[in-house]
């Protein structure tokens, strides 16, 4: 026999071909009626034919704004690229991209939170890392709609504490949906991989414009005020559980985290290790900061410095720079594509490192 072909009612084809060498090849079908292909196993054709991952920065191997250098992780901190803090009070926790990562994985970097003190954490407290993803990239997932789609957050995660942590996604812009969902780090200080499937949510208002629309938010300290019920939608902005692990409430304790990766569908897969320079590409998106080459020398009399970007960004970035003998005034002509400062005086001076940020 060398093929059976199956037609369709109206038009196409679906040829089953025989192997060629010799021997039986049993196709099982199932008992009762149903498709071949399971919703998981359609889900994963789906994702592997593109960019699956929906974060961006996952394996936190891009930080251009510290260089692995550690910071004092405040409000709207940032340490790699795309990764934030929000925290209520000042100087809880430092944070720094390092070198420890799991085995064999594929990794160079991971993030490393550490708490500053042993924090008594209170009612309206607040303190996480998170990831927002802008709402173009996340209307496919028809979240807000009776077709939400189910979604699978993964990540490796090591603690120097042990127990059940929590990590929510919600509907950041809008603050009124969350899902906290619950994981178990087993064992101290060591590597452990954790899945998290969450059925999307058909409720609320989701963002699908370039504003922030998705939160990705690992809890390291919250308050009662913020806790909800855990694996399950909530209709306040409840990011964490009650009976959850407070990081910040034990001196020294440490949380590293790398290979984040949320995806289409209730199966996890392999981490998705995209090249450096389309990562890097999509991190410019949201911030871009120069070489520290000179932009700018000896410029008077109404000079225009240009500086085009790498990419056209979310929104009309915010601009900065580092400026060495400038005696005069600056004012800022940015664009979304172009980064332009015109002096209005007669300095002479030296523009080093611009940089221009539009992030969520």
């Amino acid at each position: 026999m060398a093929s059976i072909k199956l037609r369709g009612d109206t038009s196409g084809e679906i040829t089953i071909q025989a192997p060629a060498v010799a021997g039986t090849t049993t196709l099982n079908l199932p008992a009762t009626s149903s498709t071949l292909a399971t919703t998981a196993q359609t889900e994963a054709v789906y994702n592997s034919l593109g960019v699956r991952n929906l974060i961006i920065n996952g394996d936190m191997r891009i930080d251009q704004r510290n260089a692995g250098a550690s910071v004092t992780a405040n409000d709207q901190t940032f340490v790699v690229d795309r990764f934030k803090f929000r925290a209520r009070l000042t100087s809880k926790m430092t944070a720094e991209q390092v070198t420890d990562v799991p085995t064999g994985q594929g990794f160079q970097y991971s993030t490393k939170i550490t708490s500053s003190s042993a924090y008594t954490i209170v009612s309206n407290d607040y303190f996480n890392f998170q990831q927002i993803l802008e709402g173009q990239n996340i209307s496919h997932l028809m979240f807000g709609t009776s077709d939400a789609k189910t979604v699978t957050l993964s990540f490796w995660v090591k603690s120097s504490l042990t127990g059940n942590f929590a990590v929510a996604l919600n509907n950041y812009q809008a603050s009124t949906r969350a899902y906290p969902a619950e994981y178990t780090i087993n064992t101290a200080d060591t590597w452990e991989k954790k899945t998290i499937t969450i059925q999307g949510d058909t409720s609320g208002t989701w963002d699908t414009d370039n504003t922030a629309a998705l939160g990705i938010i690992f809890s390291l300290g919250y308050g009662s005020d913020h806790e909800g019920t855990k694996n399950s939608w909530n209709s306040t902005d409840t990011n964490s559980f009650s009976g959850s692990v407070n990081l910040l409430e034990t001196n020294g304790a440490t949380l590293y985290i790398t290979g984040v990766q949320l995806e289409v569908g209730d199966t996890a897969t392999e981490f998705e290790h995209r090249p450096y320079d389309m990562e890097l590409q999509r991190c410019f998106r949201y911030y871009w900061q120069g070489d520290g080459t000179n932009y700018a020398t000896q410029y008077s009399n109404g000079a225009f410095i240009i500086c085009d970007l790498p990419t056209h960004m979310r929104v009309r970035p915010t601009t900065s720079y580092n400026s060495t003998n400038a005696t005069g005034s600056f004012a800022d002509y940015s664009r979304t594509n172009r980064f332009q400062l015109y002096d209005n005086t007669d300095p002479t001076y030296n523009v080093n490192t611009p940089k221009a940020d539009a992030e969520l």
